[in-house]
């Protein structure tokens, strides 16, 4: 179901009688979790929003998001956990094992077919048709997908584990995963793990156990191919799967004969060189360390990898930027105790000059409607004027040729106390009246879309400072859907590259409107933002002077 982009309709805070409901339906849904456990999951005080989306195939979706996951997802009345909930309640579902290489065809939108399954010494679990489960890779019982049973365990085994075995609707790195923190899913030891035992239940499967390199074959039945996708993969036994870091689905190829540090390294270093040449400049500087890696690093990691330094052999930012610093690229100082920042860069350092970006900028001209990426291009936007019944005879009878002050120019556009006393007008004062008389109206036109005619004139996109309680100042961003930009998508932006907390809410005032609030002055990355990399015309944007001004609090 989300194998591809959504696009999102509204995100909003719950309200409280709205988050009763919810843990109502959660314990109904999973009667297995426990009071104290659905106040978890579904946090009394805590941040929780609704997001409501439409799936690639146009499927209604409403997602709850908490602390920044997605931890349900309802359709059609009917609530489902996502990986990150399963991740805390690993047995809230009946699990399924699969092998390894079968995750990359789950993500792609896939549905599981029966020979891919792993079957254990107690046998399959007990479900029946239409049944939510879970579903596992081999060494690891962290759930990495969601589905619904195409039949019952009796018919699985009726069938010598032939068929579709389950409909997939939610895993691990697909776009409702990378909507949350991207985190990757714990080592949970599986159950029960006796080699043996396995053997002989593949043995009533009719798998040869005693050639374990022979190959087996897995089908497994895509979203949108109408015929199987089939995938050879190596048969392994279980004291190797535990050993091999492709069972537990995470990691790299393991084909790659670099280790998992050394690759973390390459990637900390790119994700470093990449946002010095590409996003700081000198007139951010001096940059704290924490908002060089949380809003320039961190957006330039590719698609599909995670940064973590933790990961890597310098383990922390400082040690990493240190050495950096003896390389003579940058320059860091504590300017206050215990904060770092960088205060210098030599941009003509052959590390930055001889650089080069392989894959597409995460901060290019990209704008994210919901999770669809596609490139975004500023609209054309013209003012123009409408003719008014009253001035309808002078364009017709005229031609467009303003020569002489007949009686359709007098009717037109003089005063009725000038009608028999101006006889002619210089041109500049014919023009101006004859502009005075017009009604204003615009045309946007979106790069392969039909012109879009409103009347009036186009409202610029209004940014402005408010003060809340404590008398913390928030940066509230208006009108931005008239030019094409999803308010939920920029404020998922700014979010990031602010390190601060933004909400969407419905504008006062303007119906079908929503506006962007985000805590502290964010003028300057609002600026960065709108006209650096979405390339809007400065006259379309107000309120961009109220940037703080260097070496101020913002």
């Amino acid at each position: 179901m989300f194998a591809k982009a959504f696009r999102v309709k509204s995100n909003t805070a719950i309200k409280g009688s709205d988050r009763r409901k919810l843990r109502a339906d959660v314990m109904a849904a999973f009667p297995t979790l426990g009071t104290d456990q659905v106040s978890v999951l579904v946090p009394g005080k805590e941040e929780l929003n609704i997001v409501k989306l439409y799936a690639h195939r146009g499927d209604a979706v409403t997602v709850y998001v908490s602390g920044g996951n997605p931890i349900l997802f309802e359709v059609e009345k009917n609530l489902y956990p996502t990986v990150y909930t399963l991740w805390s309640y690993p047995d809230l579902l009946p699990a399924f094992t699969t092998w390894p290489p079968v995750l990359e065809k789950l993500v792609g939108g896939a549905d599981l077919m029966l020979p891919g399954l792993v079957v254990p010494p107690a046998g399959l679990p007990q479900v029946q048709k239409g049944d939510l489960c879970a579903i596992a890779l081999l060494g690891n019982r962290a759930p990495v997908a969601v589905g619904v049973a195409a039949m019952s365990t009796a018919e699985m085994l009726t069938s010598g584990l032939k068929g579709r075995g389950f409909s997939v609707l939610h895993t691990y790195q697909d776009h409702l995963w990378r909507s949350g923190d991207k985190s990757s899913p714990p080592s949970l030891a599986p159950l029960a793990l006796d080699p043996p035992d396995l053997s002989e239940e593949k043995e009533s499967v009719q798998a040869d156990p005693t050639l374990q390199g022979d190959l087996r074959r897995l089908t497994l039945e895509g979203e949108e191919e109408n015929g199987e996708v089939q995938r050879m993969c190596e048969e392994k036994s279980l004291s190797e799967a535990s050993e091999d870091p492709s069972v537990r689905g995470l990691n790299p190829d393991p084909t790659d004969s670099k280790t998992l540090q050394e690759q973390m390294d390459e990637l900390v270093q790119r994700c470093f060189l990449h946002a010095l040449k590409c996003q700081v400049r000198k007139a951010d500087l001096p940059l704290l360390t924490s908002t060089f890696l949380g809003s320039h690093m961190l957006s330039c990691c590719p698609e599909g990898r995670q940064l973590d330094i933790k990961k890597s052999s310098y383990k922390k930012l400082s040690k990493f930027l240190q050495h950096m610093q003896q390389e003579q690229i940058i320059q860091v100082k504590e300017l206050s105790k215990g904060v770092e920042s960088i205060v210098a860069v030599d941009w003509k350092h052959p590390r930055i000059t001889s650089f080069v970006i392989a894959e597409p900028s995460p901060t290019s001209q990209t704008i994210q409607e919901g999770s669809r990426e596609q490139p975004y291009h500023p609209p054309d936007i013209k003012s123009l004027y409408c003719v008014p019944a009253s001035m309808t005879l002078l364009f017709q009878e005229s031609g467009h040729n303003l020569v002489k002050l007949d009686p359709i120019l007098c009717d037109c556009i003089l005063e009725k106390n000038e009608q028999h006393t101006v006889m002619k007008l210089p041109w500049d004062s014919l023009l101006t009246r004859c502009l005075e008389k017009l009604q204003p109206v615009y045309q946007v036109t979106f790069p392969g879309q039909e012109p879009i005619v409103k009347k009036g004139r186009i409202c610029p996109i209004d940014i402005t400072l408010a003060q809340r309680a404590s008398n913390k100042k928030v940066t509230v961003v208006r009108n931005l859907e008239a030019y094409g930009l999803d308010p939920c998508s920029v404020a998922a932006i700014l979010q990031q590259r602010c390190q601060a907390s933004a909400t969407v809410t419905p504008a006062p005032g303007a119906k079908d409107s929503l506006q962007v609030q985000i805590q502290g002055n964010q003028v300057h990355h609002l600026s960065r933002l709108l006209l650096e990399e979405y390339q809007l015309p400065r006259k379309h944007i107000q309120g961009l002077e109220k940037a703080p001004k260097p070496g101020k609090k913002k």
